[in-house]
């Protein structure tokens, strides 16, 4: 499980599997399980997504938020986790 936040979601998950197809994404773990298992072997979800925000405002704090109350609902065990 690979949990993640961005302002970006098509932006980042096009990186990942760009990344995962050339062999070089920086999380080993996760980079051989796609080199043994292949794209079948995996599925891209969006969990959440903030509301829009004012054009001035920054959704960091907010996303790390979300990303902290997903992690708890989702409880990933030790190497459950990339």
């Amino acid at each position: 499980m690979l949990l993640g936040s961005s302002t970006h979601l098509t932006g980042i998950l096009n990186r990942i599997r760009f990344q995962l197809e050339l062999g070089s994404h920086p999380r080993r773990a996760l980079q051989q399980d796609w080199n043994a298992d292949g794209p079948a072997g995996f599925t891209f979800e969006v969990l959440d997504e903030l509301a829009p925000l004012e054009p001035a405002a920054d959704p960091a704090e907010d996303l790390q938020e979300l990303l902290t109350l997903w992690r708890e609902k989702l409880q990933p065990g030790p190497g459950d986790e990339y």
